[in-house]
């Protein structure tokens, strides 16, 4: 006998309860309509995810069982799965449940609760202790939720249990990577238990986080046989007869630089969209890193819906001016010019007198930047667009940023996005439409806030300066571990002494998107007033002053 399932890989919204129900409906009424028996959809797809302390809250648990009274009222002569939180007494499960025709067939409480990473439910959630199988069609199913799969034991407990096929909700967040590994881990406990499962994922930006969809159907050989496309909605049918599925649609997995721009489209995309904001406006210098987050915007909002100031200053170079114009008018954006000297004049003369016999530094750099910000949050709130910061995730490591200036806005998209990296989607970006000068991509990075000013005359390359970030934010690795496996020792020394004076900055800088297993935020929690020193190790007399 042959069962199809409808795999719904959509993008909800959190807390829009009656809006993600009725993006339930609408889904289950096409599955019906392509004869589909069983119809499964992402983990808490009533609420969306992750709904953090909302869940906390009584009347917001309260829409929720409203929400779910309606889909158990609606939901008819198919069997849909769904993800809510499930309140019993003064307990709250992340639950999983099959409906059809006014009635819950089965509820399943997810078992394994991660509690690391962005993950935080043991926070709100208890977890199950059971399994749970339904019927369909003489079909034993069973029912899952995402970080059960990854933990071992609990899929053979499921076929133990008599169960033919696995169903698992997931939401599962983007980071580069993470569909392979994902993969390898689910397909080798489902070889190993000779059952197939099928795993739907949710799509769609939520804060800093991105889902990236990819959902799956793999054989009892841990073979798989469909996989949707990454970053998209869609709801596509796969067959099985009895417990083997019919090979159908593979799209092809993660490819690196691209799977991040489209991670980086969407969350600016949903990021506007779910916040209600007109558009999107941001700082355009000529550099590489606007020049990009300009790009991404246009490619996230269309044309209409950007729009970016050119901000020049008594240093900022004629060949960033014509190359900001050449990218605006390249990607159809409308753009203005307004110099900034007349605003610098006006507090460098208003604090003259406060700093009278103090050397000149990077305060008066500072002002600069400053004076960019509130020109640009000006706009934004006069025009109810979204101000786009563009700095970057080694930047932002080390504090080569301005509190108020190039770090004022609301949503940062390569918070989390190396210095390399913003090379490479440069180009490849240019590989779509060349709309990226290419001397752009080849000219030495300078914030120009002072004469002939370069990244590196206070920086290491960032040849050498990302991968000792990252070795020493993303892996935990001690400065010793970096200097042993060849990086210079200044230079390491440098770098870390950097992150560690700059958690201050990085507290108070906007959200961003997450596309690394460690970003700043949710992943890495470390406190601003702390005494740990990170090249204490090598340099044990080493002092650190805080600054700008």
């Amino acid at each position: 006998m042959t069962l199809t399932i409808a795999l719904a890989q959509l993008n909800f919204t959190v807390a829009d309860i009656s809006g993600n129900v009725e993006k339930i409906l609408s889904a289950v009424e096409q599955a019906k309509h392509q004869h589909a028996d069983v119809i499964v959809f992402p983990e808490l797809c009533v609420t969306g995810y992750p709904p953090e302390d909302l869940l906390l809250r009584g009347d917001f648990l309260a829409q929720t069982e409203r929400g779910l009274a309606r889909l158990l009222r609606d939901i008819q002569g198919i069997t849909a799965v769904i993800g809510y939180p499930s309140r019993q007494g003064e307990t709250l499960y992340n639950a999983a449940a099959a409906l059809r025709d006014g009635v819950i067939v089965a509820e399943y409480h997810k078992l394994a609760l991660p509690n690391y990473g962005v993950f935080d439910e043991q926070r709100y959630f208890k977890a199950g202790r059971h399994t749970c199988l339904f019927e369909v069609k003489t079909t034993k199913l069973a029912l899952t939720i995402c970080e059960d799969i990854w933990r071992d034991g609990i899929i053979a407990a499921n076929r133990d249990a008599g169960a033919d096929i696995i169903l698992t909700l997931n939401a599962s967040p983007f980071h580069a990577g993470k569909m392979q590994q994902r993969e390898t881990i689910i397909c080798s406990q489902v070889r190993a238990a000779g059952i197939p499962l099928v795993y739907v994922n949710q799509i769609g930006g939520q804060d800093e986080l991105v889902f990236d969809g990819a959902s799956f159907v793999a054989d009892r050989d841990g073979e798989i046989v469909y996989r949707a496309a990454e970053f998209e909605e869609q709801l596509d049918l796969v067959e099985f007869n009895g417990s083997r599925p019919a090979k159908t649609g593979i799209v092809a997995l993660y490819q690196p630089v691209v799977s991040e721009y489209k991670a980086l489209v969407l969350g600016i995309r949903d990021y506007v969209r779910k916040n209600g904001f007109q558009g999107a406006i941001l700082g355009l210098s000529g550099g590489i890193d606007s020049a990009l987050v300009l790009a991404l915007a246009v490619d996230a909002l269309g044309a209409d819906r950007v729009e970016c100031v050119l901000m020049p200053s008594r240093y900022t170079q004629d060949i960033s001016n014509q190359d900001a114009e050449l990218e605006a008018k390249a990607l159809g954006v409308r753009h203005h010019v307004i110099p900034i000297e007349p605003a610098v004049s006006a507090f460098n003369a208003m604090l003259s007198p406060l700093f009278a016999g103090s050397k000149t530094d990077t305060t008066e750099e500072n002002i600069q930047a400053r004076c960019r910000g509130v020109l640009l949050m000006a706009l934004s709130n006069k025009q109810g667009k979204l101000l786009l910061t563009t700095g970057n995730k080694s930047e932002m490591s080390v504090g080569y940023a301005t509190l108020y200036g190039d770090m004022a806005g609301g949503f940062a998209p390569l918070k989390d996005v190396s210095k390399l990296l913003v090379y490479q989607l440069a180009e490849y970006r240019n590989t779509l439409t060349p709309v990226i000068p290419e001397r752009v991509i080849s000219r030495p990075p300078s914030a120009e806030l002072a004469p002939d000013q370069k990244d590196e005359d206070s920086l290491p390359p960032y040849s050498v300066l990302d991968p000792i970030l990252a070795l020493y934010i993303e892996r935990d690795q001690s400065a010793a571990d970096i200097v042993e496996l060849g990086y210079p020792r200044e230079a390491v020394e440098r770098a870390i002494s950097l992150v560690d004076r700059n958690e201050y900055k990085r507290r108070q800088s906007p959200p961003g998107i997450r596309i690394t297993p460690r970003a700043f935020g949710r992943d890495r929690r470390y406190p601003i007033s702390s005494a740990y020193r990170g090249i204490s190790e090598l340099n044990p007399t080493a002092q650190d002053n805080v600054t700008e």
